[in-house]
């Protein structure tokens, strides 16, 4: 039962194979990691995620995270997470040796926790936020901070949040009044935060909140927002942990993810909360972006792995349910004879595609955004680290995006597969359809991902982030032209390249004079439009690697799994990838309906 949520030799052939791992561990900070190694410590994350997280993953759903007497009630099995996560240094999988960190490629660490959130996607929240709290304490706090603080959340011992919004701003951060008032070695931090994830909850002996807020006197808007560490239980000069003065006032109940606590905090009703200052006063913003950034391809990795288990649960009904009769050639029903399993039917086959190629796009896109943030940190060459920052830049809001928006459309499709049972509680789909819904609102909506992929990331450094990327689109497609079969799909690809400049060529001159609000009002429309096309190149790419498989007789995998993912390139390319065409046609109408104050709303 426990192997149906995960398909193991699709994610060892985009991490090893298309994705190119052993590149990434040639890196000098990686040397003492092999493939063997990591083949091993994915096999150990299969077996624990197997027996420790998918188990749970509808009870979890069923006794929902809530709010009593002042504290947040979670599953038990939470607490145990926690705990034999710190032990197996999942926490700590990403840092250094030397503050008790595994020192593993991201790419890696990306792999195994996709395996944990394919199992069950309310779990590893808590450690995710753990470690990207622990991460940004690393790179920005000083001494003190990082001894008092980051090796109780290695263990698991303590938990970890980030803490931006709040009730009156919501993702407009301008609009942050939380307050932080000077008092000797700490600052008084005194207002709200709501939608915080594990932000509160039995099983760990601490919460450490890494919290935006505005020292008295700063400037406004963002540039005058600094960091603080505010945890949930402070240490006193002897070292014990003391009330801090951080409240939760409630827990937010919501359609899925239901498991995993999302709560209302104060700081400082009685006038007693204290917070260390991270870093430099009204920077912030800056040092938040580093975990933002990271949380927001994580989101994405979340996305994509509950599309990953709703197709394999999708896949298992279909080839299990007998359900009328396939056609005669005379277009008519045999009755007399036995039912068909629904998997035989073209209609329910174009939907367990569908759910296919959004599944492995997704992965290999949240594979891809690790690569390149290892490559960006880890090369020892200093041009080479840029151009991979660069890539990573542009293609994180899209990381997030794709598997969000589109994984939804997927498991929305399951749903259909399963007919009126996929609308029961008797199976899982529906409760993969209630958890992903989040996934797009998540550290940013799409509008807001949106603006950042066309207002920032693409005119960034005179736009050189987009060029890095089709060029790299480019070589792949040189690359296919050079096979008979996959040649005639390199070319579709080749005219969407030129697509995505003719609109940006359109685009451009909007921000250049200045009207921005023009430029950017179908900004979600280009993050679709540029999505598909990259999903579109990671499968020409994956269609590349199965040739040079089949070619060479490569007995790592079947010839049928091969066979299966250029068919799956050839669905995309057929159904995804003209949608193209008419997105690329709203970007560049003339006629702008949005901007109008009088549209009759």
């Amino acid at each position: 039962m426990a192997s149906k949520y995960i398909d193991i030799d699709t994610l060892r052939f985009i991490l090893y194979e298309v994705h190119d791992l052993q590149s990434v561990l040639d890196q000098p900070r990686y040397k003492d990691y092999d493939l063997e190694a990591v083949d091993l410590f994915l096999n150990a994350i299969k077996d624990f995620s197997d027996k420790e997280l998918f188990p749970y993953f509808r009870e979890m759903d069923a006794t929902p995270a809530h709010f009593k007497e002042g504290e947040i009630i979670v599953h038990p099995q939470i607490r145990e997470y926690m705990k034999k996560g710190g032990e197996m240094g999942l926490i700590g999988a990403l840092f250094d040796y030397d503050i008790g960190g595994m020192q593993m490629p991201n790419i890696v660490v990306t792999a195994s926790a996709y395996i944990q959130e394919a199992a069950n996607n309310q779990l590893p929240g808590y450690i995710g936020l753990t470690l990207g709290a622990a991460e940004l304490i690393v790179h920005f706090g000083d001494k003190f901070l990082i001894e008092t603080f980051v090796p109780k959340m290695l263990t698991g011992d303590w938990g970890g949040t980030m803490c931006l919004t709040e009730p009156q701003a919501g993702s407009s951060l301008s609009d942050i009044i939380t307050t932080a008032v000077p008092d000797g070695d700490t600052y008084k931090i005194n207002g709200q935060k709501i939608f915080i994830s594990a932000g509160d909850y039995q099983g760990v002996k601490n919460v450490v909140h890494l919290v935006l807020a505005r020292i008295k006197g700063a400037p406004a808007g963002t540039k005058g927002i600094s960091l603080f560490v505010v945890p949930k239980n402070r240490p006193d000069s002897a070292g014990n942990l003391v009330s801090n003065d951080v409240n939760t006032l409630g827990d937010f109940q919501k359609m899925g993810q239901r498991g995993y606590c999302t709560t209302h905090l104060s700081f400082g009703d009685k006038n007693n909360c204290r917070g260390w200052l991270v870093g430099e006063p009204h920077q912030g913003l800056k040092y938040m972006f580093l975990m933002m950034n990271s949380a927001r391809v994580s989101v994405g990795r979340g996305a994509a792995a509950i599309t990953m288990a709703a197709y394999r649960a999708s896949l298992a009904y279909a080839k299990e349910r007998p359900q009328g009769r396939s056609l005669t050639p005379s277009g008519k029903k045999d009755v007399a004879k036995e039912q068909t399993l629904i998997i035989n039917h073209p209609d329910v086959k174009r939907m367990l595609l569908l759910q296919k190629v959004v599944t492995e796009g997704a992965l290999s896109l949240i594979l891809l955004s690790a690569r390149y943030q290892d490559l960006s940190t880890a090369h020892p060459n200093g041009e080479v680290r840029d151009k991979y920052l660069n890539l990573l830049e542009i293609i994180t809001p899209i990381a997030k995006t794709y598997p969000s928006e589109m994984g939804a459309v997927s498991v929305s499709n399951g749903l259909q597969i399963l007919g009126g049972y996929g609308f029961c509680t008797d199976f899982v789909l529906q409760q993969y359809h209630r958890d992903i819904r989040i996934f797009s609102i998540y550290e940013g909506t799409t509008g807001i991902q949106s603006l950042d992929l066309l207002g920032r990331k693409v005119t960034m450094n005179n736009g050189k982030a987009v060029e890095l990327l089709l060029a790299e689109i480019g070589d792949c497609v040189n690359e296919a032209s050079g096979y008979e079969e996959l040649a005639p799909y390199a070319q579709k690809l080749r005219t969407k390249l030129e697509l995505v400049k003719d609109v940006l060529q359109f685009l451009l001159p909007f921000a250049k004079k200045g009207e921005f609000e023009r430029f950017l009002s179908d900004a979600t429309v280009f993050m679709e439009f540029l999505g598909n096309i990259i999903i579109g190149w990671l499968w020409l790419d994956m269609a590349i690697k199965a040739q040079d498989a089949l070619r060479q007789q490569d007995p790592t995998y079947t010839k049928d799994f091969y066979d299966g993912k250029i068919h799956a390139m050839k669905f995309y390319f057929k159904y995804e990838i003209p949608k193209t065409k008419a997105l690329a046609d709203i970007l560049m109408n003339s006629e702008v309906l949005t901007l109008r104050k009088d549209v009759g709303l």
